[in-house]
């Protein structure tokens, strides 16, 4: 079957299902294969389950009409994706980075969704097949696209391009993220600017943050850009006028009070309230869109338990990350402080040096207490034998069930892999 005839089943369908368990009842059923499970079995069970039709590669039931079969699902879902995008000829806004960009993906969303009929990347689905999924659920009534793109070895950032073919773009940093694939810091930031080759090489949009010299490097002289700063003169001006506990800005001397905590968060706002301006909201529309924005899923949460103040920001977390929510909390006026700091996963060869160096760090915040917890952590518990290190959560559960912590402000961060939310039972 044509990739034309399979769109057009696909408009008549209610939309793609990859997964038995959730079928939308006369969906498209993708049978995608993983390192644990082959889609192609279930492609019968799709079916009993509600899906119109299934797209299997290989051969399940040559008899019933209602299975499509193609070469390689996989790359006939990415390819679906990329022709209904070039049929819907909408904006799409394509963000990356090492730090921030579901957050900024999220700001960006609140900001455009009252006025425009905008679609958004859902959770973190950033990746190869996350990416298709969410072109596939944008309309003909859709106005602006925005999709989330991840990823943690070289080319990938180049391949999502290929798919969604974004008007414009913005990376929100380059940080230690996913060393094990990109080698250094410098294949970090030759991958995430693999967006910004895509987009200089079809003459699209750049939103730039020109206090980032590393960014406006990779930019170089390329004049399609929409420029945002604190400090400088460019096409947006957005200055931080508070940090405790929440943070506040400015745009054209109105004030806005966001629910975001940590000075990192600034300039993902500032990108949003950037973005906003470009499509010709004003500042008193952007100020209720983002005042509106109050995140979740364990990134930048501020919960009030007990007597005690925590950050949960666990959601994920690498060297770059950490070093700049440890400078934020380092600056909280609470004078009695705990961080719980979980491993950091991806980091490869220098993962050993890069769990050192924060926890000397640490060592270096004198008015903070630190649990570090993992076993890359715990391999730096020589070095530092004052310091308490628990080799497993269940180690630290053990230590917080006889343990009172009160009246304490407490940040909560490690990577997705340790769970760490998990604490907020024990305190």
């Amino acid at each position: 079957m044509e990739l034309n005839q399979i769109h057009h089943l696909f408009l008549e369908s209610s939309g793609v299902s990859t997964d038995t368990r959730n079928i939308k009842q006369d969906s498209l059923f993708f049978a995608l294969k993983g390192a644990n499970f082959n889609g192609n079995s279930f492609a019968h069970q799709a079916l009993e389950n509600g899906a119109c039709y299934a797209v299997i590669d290989e051969v399940v039931n040559p008899t019933d009409d209602r299975f499509i079969l193609v070469d390689n699902v996989l790359e006939t879902l990415q390819a679906l994706a990329h022709f209904h995008r070039e049929q819907l000829g909408l904006p799409i806004i394509a963000l990356t980075g090492s730090n921030g960009k579901t957050t900024t993906k999220e700001l960006i969303h609140a900001v455009l969704k009252p006025h425009f009929k905008t679609v958004a990347t859902v959770g973190n689905l950033n990746n190869h097949i996350g990416v298709p999924l969410t072109l596939l659920s944008m309309t003909a009534d859709t106005e602006i696209g925005i999709v989330e793109m991840g990823a943690n070895h070289a080319k990938e950032i180049a391949f999502l391009c290929k798919i969604a073919k974004p008007n414009m773009g913005y990376i929100t940093n380059f940080g230690k993220a996913h060393l094990e694939g990109f080698g250094s810091e410098e294949g970090v930031v030759k991958a995430k600017s693999e967006l910004y080759d895509f987009l200089k090489t079809h003459s699209s949009l750049i939103i730039l943050n020109s206090d980032d010299a590393k960014q406006v490097a990779q930019v170089g002289t390329y004049n399609n850009t929409c420029t945002f700063s604190e400090t400088l003169e460019t096409d947006v001006n957005v200055k931080l006028t508070a940090s405790q506990p929440f943070l506040s800005v400015t745009l054209k001397e109105i004030s806005i009070k966001t629910q975001l905590v940590g000075v990192y968060n600034f300039h993902n706002i500032a990108a949003a309230l950037t973005i906003g301006t470009y499509f010709k909201l004003t500042p008193l529309q952007l100020k209720k869109g983002i005042e509106a924005y109050i995140p979740t899923n364990n990134r930048s949460q501020i919960i009030q338990q007990n007597s005690n103040e925590i950050l949960l920001d666990a959601y994920n977390a690498n060297p770059s990350s950490m070093e700049v929510a440890l400078e934020n909390f380092k600056g909280l006026e609470n004078p009695n402080k705990l961080a719980i700091l979980g491993d950091m996963f991806e980091l490869g060869m220098t993962s050993a040096k890069e769990h050192l160096a924060l926890v000397n760090h640490a060592v270096s915040m004198q008015d903070c207490r630190f649990y570090f917890v993992g076993s890359h952590f715990y391999e730096q518990n020589k070095a530092h034998p004052n310091l308490l290190f628990f080799k497993t959560f269940e180690e630290l559960q053990v230590h917080l069930e006889k343990t009172t912590v009160s009246n304490t402000t407490i940040l909560i961060k490690g990577s997705r892999g340790m769970a760490l939310e998990r604490v907020l039972e024990f305190i």
